[in-house]
């Protein structure tokens, strides 16, 4: 059983650029479908859940879930499962798609927390990435939620993004620290292959954005956040005390959640399932009573390791022994076996073992991917 569940919304009024998420284009009818089918896998899935310390609804664009459908999915939500007093609930939101009655519905059902989809504040990014916002939107709803009394909420930003330059990736920093978000993300824009992106850089290489430039953006926005009293707790995550993402951090811990809509993961009793990734199936599935699952893998303990090794060295706390029970990795020969594999990337100062935790320098945390391919190397992963 677990307390964390992730639902996901898989609607979009345009497909980014760079995005491989699964998503398809809005639909109001298809939209009120999937509602009812999401009601119904997750009455079904009630049992699987103690009492919900976070709710993450992601996608997609939630945003554009029309406020009818939020008020039937949270009334649901309230008949099949029990809330824990300090419960987080957080939704993914586009600035192109907010507005105060989108606003003020969402504050209605309980929604104590928004993830702001702003990319960068520069309408040129913006628009090479294939945002449906502009600037002045970014700014616009910032200040409904302001406004609306929202105080925890997070500013998504993009560096690396082909013509950004550091002073205009500066500039978006920032900005977003006078907006005062109890937390901010900074991606790196990455290729995947089955985007628009993949194919217009690589068929212009040109347009990739120098390695070294991405390097100096990443490392001053470590600096400048410090600066501005957020926590670096993750990889690409920054938090001002007391605002740590619930749901990121259960993620990052490896800890089980119940994932529901098309497309959604979950992991619950060791296993690891997915569903189907079709909107029209997955309705017909639900519409029969049945959750159409592509996906479904029981964990071994060499992969175990492994989740444990990559999700935990993305913290910038790292792994912490004393918190892995034994009977998650077979015992405590991996995980002292791991300690000593990393004896050579700690030396090259890399990784720190700090008496019983396991982390990435600042050093690693810039080439974080290759230290833990090293270490997976060097455990026969």
């Amino acid at each position: 059983m677990t307390d964390y569940l992730y639902i996901h919304i898989p609607f979009c009024i345009k497909k980014c650029l760079y995005c491989d998420f699964f998503s398809v284009p809005y639909n109001a009818q298809l939209t009120e479908n999937y509602t009812d089918a999401l009601c119904k896998e997750l009455s079904l899935k009630k049992d699987l859940a103690q009492s919900l310390k976070a709710i993450y609804i992601g996608g997609g664009t939630p945003s554009l879930l029309p406020d009818e459908c939020f008020t039937k999915l949270f009334q649901c939500l309230r008949n099949n499962y029990h809330f824990s007093t300090d419960i987080e609930i957080t939704v993914e939101t586009n600035p192109g798609t907010l507005d105060k009655p989108k606003v003020n519905t969402l504050i209605s059902t309980g929604v104590n927390r928004l993830s702001v989809g702003v990319q960068s504040f520069h309408d040129n990014e913006l628009l090479f990435l294939g945002r449906i916002h502009n600037a002045e939107e970014a700014f616009r709803s910032i200040d409904l939620i302001i406004k609306a009394g929202i105080k925890n909420f997070s500013i998504d930003l993009m560096y690396g993004i082909p013509g950004q330059t550091m002073d205009s990736w500066k500039a978006s920093l920032a900005k977003a620290t006078e907006l005062s978000p109890s937390h901010i993300s900074t991606y790196e824009l990455t290729l995947e292959e089955n985007t628009p992106l993949y194919a217009i850089i690589r068929s212009n290489p040109i347009a990739a954005t120098d390695e070294d430039l991405i390097l100096e953006m990443y490392n001053h926005t470590i600096d400048y956040l410090a600066g501005h009293g957020y926590e670096h707790y993750e990889i690409s995550n920054f938090a001002l005390p007391g605002f740590k993402c619930f749901h990121n951090l259960n993620y990052w811990n490896r800890g089980e959640y119940i994932g529901a809509g098309a497309g959604a993961h979950s992991f619950v009793n060791g296993v690891r399932t997915k569903n189907i990734a079709d909107v029209n199936k997955y309705i017909d599935g639900l519409n029969s009573g049945i959750i159409h699952e592509t996906e479904s893998l029981m964990i071994t303990p060499a992969e175990s390791l492994k989740e444990i090794i990559f999700l935990g060295l993305r913290k910038t706390e790292g792994i912490n022994a004393k918190n892995i029970p034994s009977s998650t990795i077979g015992d405590r020969e991996a995980l002292e076996k791991l300690i000593d594999k990393s004896g050579e990337l700690i030396n090259e100062g890399y990784l720190e073992l700090n008496e019983d935790s396991l982390r990435l320098t600042r050093k690693g945390i810039v080439i974080s991917n290759t230290i833990i391919v090293k270490l997976f190397e060097k455990l026969g992963l």
